[in-house]
């Protein structure tokens, strides 16, 4: 019998390395799986590399992560944003990586790695200081810029609601980076706001095969990292 469901966010994460390759869900809060990443902070692996698209908000949730000294090298689009108050100070300090990658680009990137792609061409970073040291071709009198694919040790994902075998379905919006990044991991952990049973999601709506998931957790009241973040609050609490 195949079962994926763990009984704690501390469990789902406990195999995290030092140094691991870690993709985490989320444009800003939505789809963000902020119970996972509290439960990373306190786990303490170090030295990782982040795959996200931003840097996180406030002091909570991915922004708690790289506060905490957690996070070596941050791959993102949007390293500063109206909420980010922790990644900006840290990188003008020397304190921690960066890896600035056009939004199109780090999702296709993501994809390809989950697909087996190890590289592609876009013009998106032509002319551009991204450019620097990378392969530049032309195709049909229009330059193009080679970009590796990404792969991860694992992900952490929030998504709506999985059944055990670890098919999954998201929230709208929330569903965002959730289902490549599902794909371009070792070891997929996932959050779900609802266990459902077997044969409760018709397969033709199942976003993430469980085929990608390795672990899934029940958090159904997951944390709102809007007010979190308005009420000032940080994590460790």
């Amino acid at each position: 019998m195949i079962d994926k469901i763990v009984e704690s966010s501390h469990k789902a994460v406990e195999e995290i390395f030092d140094g691991a390759i870690v993709m985490i869900s989320g444009f800003g809060e939505a789809g963000s799986p902020i119970e996972l990443i509290h439960a990373l902070i306190d786990q303490g692996a170090r030295d990782l590399t982040v795959v996200s698209n931003n840097t996180g908000s406030g002091h909570v949730g991915l922004a708690a992560l790289i506060e905490n000294r957690q996070v070596r090298k941050m791959i993102c689009s949007f390293p500063r944003s109206a909420n980010s108050k922790v990644f900006p100070e840290l990188y003008k300090n020397g304190e921690i990586e960066l890896e600035l990658v056009p939004q199109g680009t780090l999702a296709e990137r993501i994809r390809a790695g989950g697909a087996g792609i190890p590289a592609f061409y876009t013009p998106a970073s032509v002319d551009t200081p991204l450019e620097e040291g990378k392969e530049v071709r032309v195709f049909d009198n229009r330059k193009y810029v080679m970009e590796k694919s990404i792969r991860a040790d694992f992900s952490l994902v929030k998504c709506r609601a999985a059944d055990r075998y670890g098919n999954l379905v998201y929230n709208k919006t929330a569903r965002n980076f959730g289902p490549i990044m599902c794909t371009a991991a070792e070891t997929t952990i996932v959050q779900a706001k609802e266990i459902v049973e077997l044969g409760s999601i018709d397969p033709e709506a199942v976003v993430t095969p469980g085929i990608f998931v390795n672990r899934v957790v029940n958090v159904s009241d997951p944390a709102d990292e809007s007010r979190l973040v308005a009420e000032n609050l940080r994590y460790p609490w």
